[in-house]
């Protein structure tokens, strides 16, 4: 988990434990904002995380690009037994 997504669950049970607390009347803007709060940081991370395997796959697709040349030694040492 990212450190966000702490921070906005860790936010998210304090309002629910805030309401309680106050005899359940703050539940009705409670529980709807700590679900937002979720949602968001989930909204949030799955952006990141989206973002960081396109990355990768540039990454992969501009090394096809480029031939590799192997050595007599090399085709020696890559052929299993």
């Amino acid at each position: 988990m990212s450190g966000l997504t702490i921070a906005v669950a860790a936010f998210a049970v304090a309002l629910v434990v805030m309401s309680g607390a106050f005899m359940g009347g703050a539940v009705i803007v409670a529980v709807p904002l700590a679900f937002l709060m979720v949602g968001v940081a989930a909204f949030v991370d799955l952006r990141r995380r989206s973002k960081a395997a396109q990355t990768i796959h540039d990454h992969r697709g501009g090394s096809a690009e480029h031939d590799v040349e192997f050595t007599d030694r090399d085709q020696r040492t890559l052929v299993s037994e």
